[in-house]
C-alpha cells in the first residue's frame, strides 16, 4: 500500500491517517506524547511519510532533472528514475561524501524541499473509505498502541 496524506481516502492500496486527530510532525514538538490508539498510529504514519518526503526531496536536489521531468515517454521517465536511484545507491554504498545526503543524515527534520500536501484527489468528490482498509488501519493502530 501507499502511505498517503489525509487528502486521500483510506482505500485498497492507500493507507491514510485518521482525520481530526493530531498528525503533522510539528504538532508533536513540545507537546505530550500520543495519548490514544489513533494518535499513536498518526504519529508513526507521519514519521514514515516524513522519511519518504525527505528521501524524494534529497533525490530531487541531487538529480535536478527529477524536479521537472521532461515529457519523455513514460518508460523513458521510469528508466531515468531508476538510473537516479542506482546512482544514489552507489553513492551511499561507496560512502562518497555528499552535501545533500550528509545534511539529511545529520538532521531527521531536514527538508530539502517544501512538502506538498496536495493529494491530487478532486476536492468536489467525497472521500469514500474502504471498510477493509479501515479495519487494517485499526489493527495497525492497536498493535502500535498496545505493543502487540
Amino acid at each position: 500500500y501507499y502511505v498517503v496524506d489525509a487528502g486521500y481516502p483510506n482505500q485498497t492500496g492507500y493507507l491514510s491517517p485518521y482525520r481530526c486527530t493530531r498528525y503533522h510532525t510539528e504538532q508533536w514538538h513540545d507537546a505530550p506524547p500520543p495519548e490514544s490508539m489513533k494518535e499513536t498510529f498518526n504519529h508513526a504514519h507521519a514519521k514514515v511519510r516524513n522519511v519518504i518526503e525527505r528521501s524524494f526531496g534529497v533525490l530531487k536536489m541531487k538529480f535536478r532533472m527529477l524536479l521537472n521531468m521532461p515529457s519523455f515517454p513514460e518508460d523513458k521517465q521510469a528508466r531515468i528514475i531508476i538510473a537516479c536511484l542506482a546512482l544514489h545507491n552507489f553513492i551511499r554504498e561507496s560512502r562518497i561524501v555528499d552535501r545533500e545526503f550528509h545534511a539529511c543524515d545529520a538532521d531527521e527534520n531536514y527538508m530539502p524541499m517544501p512538502s506538498s500536501s496536495a493529494s491530487g484527489w478532486p476536492e468536489d468528490e467525497p472521500l469514500v473509505e474502504d471498510t477493509n482498509m479501515n479495519e487494517f488501519r485499526d489493527e495497525l493502530a492497536h498493535a502500535l498502541f498496545y505493543g502487540v
